[in-house]
């Protein structure tokens, strides 16, 4: 078997030509086995060769696989609950952190209003997520607590150091009056006299905390250690802006007036105000009997466990925050300027007002993502209605 054809090579080749396929004879199909295996894989190598070369040029369609890494959707990003606390400058506060969550970090934002102790509780739950101001000692032992049970994270300071008082009194009144400058003259009868009101009988009226504040507790104590029950009215006003309210007027009248007041609030910043003397803080007094001025408090930014892990980019942010005492008396300033302006106004015109102190807290996409917006007028879907 000298020659076989390209016809037939092919049918073997389609065939599968192998041992035992064209085993008519015993002895012929061994020559014929191994003649047509070495054709068949000469011819069928140039034939293919040359098919291949004509095929690839002219009719053939190459298929590429080409390997591509798709990415994961992105995740939804959780709604960020703050705490709303009912005070200017923490309401103030939680705009301005609002505008850059929402409009640099594409997190929705949303507030609860309520007073320190109820919105502590609802950060130790996750009803809320972040609180811009904790403050401390007022809330020592709740606070310890939390911590301790892993319930929430403190972040970094807010404002500042900042001196707390419940015996606050206008300078123009210590003036007229040098000598009442101690807790202890409250008791004397000249000077009870001064803040004697209708409401108050013969006691001295002092407007204390705001009710649901943790130092509505403080300075009850603290009233009660110095022997003050006898000596003093106490008011509670409903909220903050009704304690201002009350100080603002007097000023503006020249009245006496006696109270609690804190540094940062607006009137301690716009006023010329005076703390009563008071025995020095100490541990050993501030945990018995609290007979002594409070310590300057520490004011936190504390969040939810939750955002640490589902907001890290936030939590980074919050860490640079720098909206300290001097930066926020501009702000309070303003405010006083612009009677009847909102927290919402106060937070829009900052932002627009100092982009070289904020931007130090963001990204840079953050912060161009949170300029567009300004320039656009832009206000957070969070941000409540004033």
């Amino acid at each position: 078997m000298k020659h076989v054809s390209r016809r037939r090579i092919l049918q073997l080749g389609t065939m599968g030509v192998a041992g035992g396929v064209l085993a008519a004879a015993c002895g012929e199909a061994q020559i014929v086995e191994k003649i047509v295996t070495q054709e068949v894989e000469k011819i069928v190598e140039k034939v293919v060769t040359q098919e291949v070369e004509r095929v690839v040029t002219k009719e053939v369609v190459v298929e590429k696989v080409v390997e591509k890494v798709v990415e994961p959707p992105p995740r939804e990003k959780q709604k960020l609950v703050f705490s709303d606390l009912n005070w200017t400058s923490a309401q103030i506060q939680n705009r301005i952190a609002q505008y850059i969550v929402e409009k640099g970090y594409g997190y929705p934002t949303d507030v609860v209003f309520g007073a320190t102790l109820p919105l502590f509780q609802g950060l130790r739950r996750g009803d809320t997520h972040i609180t811009m101001e904790i403050w401390l000692p007022n809330q020592d032992e709740a606070w310890e607590e939390a911590v301790a049970a892993g319930e929430v994270a403190p972040i970094g300071e807010s404002l500042g150091k900042d001196w707390q008082s419940a015996f606050v009194i206008p300078a123009y009144l210590q003036e007229e009056y040098p000598d009442l400058d101690s807790v202890e003259d409250l008791k004397e009868e000249e000077f009870k006299a001064l803040f004697r009101t209708t409401e108050s009988g013969d006691k001295a009226r002092l407007v204390s905390c705001v009710i649901g504040w943790a130092c509505e507790e403080v300075n009850a104590a603290q009233i009660e250690a110095y022997g003050l029950s006898d000596h003093v009215h106490v008011v509670n006003p409903g909220d903050g802006a009704a304690a201002n309210a009350d100080l603002y007027g007097a000023y503006e009248r020249r009245e006496p007036w006696l109270g609690y007041q804190w540094g940062t609030n607006d009137p301690s910043l716009v006023l010329d105000l005076v703390r009563l003397k008071e025995p020095e803080y100490s541990d050993e007094c501030w945990f018995t009997t609290k007979a002594c001025a409070y310590e300057d408090a520490t004011i936190l930014i504390a969040v939810h466990p939750d955002v640490l892990t589902g907001a890290p980019d936030v939590v980074e942010m919050l860490r640079a925050w720098g909206l300290n005492i001097e930066v926020y008396s501009t702000i309070a300033q303003w405010q006083r300027e612009n009677d009847g302006a909102s927290s919402n106004d106060a937070a829009l015109w900052w932002l627009k007002s100092n982009p070289a102190i904020w931007t130090g807290w963001v990204t840079a996409d953050a912060a161009a993502a949170i300029q567009s917006a300004l320039d656009a007028n832009d206000v957070p879907d969070g941000w409540p209605v004033e």
